[in-house]
């Protein structure tokens, strides 16, 4: 049962857009983790750049480096 929170700046997306990217996400996650299509779920979360990280960077990305499988390279130089 995955499901996927997108987190981003705010920005319009077309319906169609969400329905390709929710698209591409499900094939990726049933490809590499073996799950099926109904199971797959999806959001886009906008976050606005002056919370960014409160709301992004420590909780999510600093607050669980164990979880990270891919750094963001706006981090890099911060270790």
């Amino acid at each position: 049962m995955p499901h996927v929170n997108i987190k981003h700046f705010p920005k319009e997306v077309t319906d169609e857009q969400k329905r390709k990217l929710a698209e591409s996400i499900t094939v990726a996650l049933i490809e590499h983790l073996g799950t099926r299509d109904g199971a797959v779920s999806v959001t886009l979360e906008p976050v606005e750049k002056e919370v960014w990280n409160e709301i992004v960077v420590e909780p999510e990305i600093n607050g669980h480096p164990e979880l990270l499988i891919k750094r963001p390279d706006y981090l890099r130089a911060q270790g």
